[in-house]
């Protein structure tokens, strides 16, 4: 299920994502656990679309709103903190942002992108509280289940750890999307699929399938220039996310099928900079796909 389709039958109406920015860090910034991030990782934590961490939430919010106006009619919006990680932070800090942006009369929804390893206990009862009041998506990053991948693109946590978190999530009744990257160097189509169908066992809600970017700035780019990370083309892409989708059960919901960072940082590949050709392309291979599929199996019978 698309998240558009899934948004509309759960809201009722056209629902907009507003990334937000609430001033974290990361375990694998401050020296927890690591100093560079994750090797993919950007300046600004994956967020640079969020709004300035500049004035309260509720500014961010309306500033959001701003960007995306155009787009927008009769419809409502999830906010979104997406920069780093968004639950690594104690409560007492935690909860009047989060508290701000959910009780927005705009606001249909609450997401928070973070790490399974950042879900304490006093956490976890927040976002279970925060959820009676409107409904709370938990976020997190995975990218891989390979241990020697997760090793290489500097993780830090192991694979037990996001088993504990959907765990935990999903007994608490919290809507869980893992992110999943495509493409990371040393890994074939058949590990990517595995770590597609590994997420449609574990509990989760969503996914989100991401195309691996080369950002400016970071610790891949230099790889990249080195001629070391080599890059999906749009044909391989789609075809690979035809083999992952085929692994995903009917009702989980596909949060994402692609990505676009920041043009100004992107270094590779380009033709993702133009998500309408992407999406178009990607749509028309997976139609194209499931009517092949569809023939053979009536062939068959």
């Amino acid at each position: 299920m698309r998240a558009n389709e899934y948004y509309r039958a759960r809201f009722g109406c056209k629902v907009y994502k507003l990334a937000l920015d609430g001033g974290m860090t990361c375990p694998n910034r401050d020296g927890t656990k690591g100093n560079r991030g994750c090797i993919f990782c950007s300046g600004a934590g994956s967020g640079d679309f969020a709004e300035q961490p500049c004035g309260s939430v509720t500014a961010q919010i309306e500033a959001a709103k701003r960007r995306v106006a155009a787009k927008m009619e009769n419809g409502k919006y999830i906010a979104y903190f997406q920069s780093f990680t968004n639950t690594y932070a104690p409560v007492s800090r935690l909860e009047p942002l989060f508290a701000e942006a959910i009780t927005h009369p705009d606001v249909a929804a609450l997401s928070v992108a973070t790490r399974p390893d950042c879900l304490p206990d006093d956490v976890l009862a927040l976002l279970a509280r925060l959820d009676r009041i409107k409904p709370v998506f938990v976020e997190l990053g995975l990218q891989t289940i390979h241990p020697e991948t997760a090793a290489w693109i500097r993780r830090g946590y192991p694979l037990p750890d996001y088993d504990r978190a959907v765990s935990r999530l999903r007994a608490l009744g919290l809507h869980t999307v893992v992110h999943v990257i495509l493409g990371l160097p040393g890994e074939t189509e058949q590990m990517m699929v595995q770590t597609a169908a590994y997420v449609a066992r574990s509990g989760a809600d969503g996914i989100k399938l991401q195309l691996l970017h080369v950002l400016e700035g970071t610790d891949l780019a230099a790889l990249w220039r080195a001629g070391r990370v080599p890059t999906l083309s749009l044909e391989d892409y789609a075809r690979l996310l035809g083999r992952c989708l085929a692994v995903l059960p009917p009702e989980m919901v596909i949060h994402r099928l692609t990505g676009d960072g920041a043009k100004k940082a992107l270094l590779a590949p380009l033709w993702s900079a133009d998500k309408k050709r992407v999406l178009n392309y990607v749509n028309r291979y997976l139609s194209a796909r499931a009517a092949a599929e569809g023939e053979r199996q009536s062939n068959v019978l």
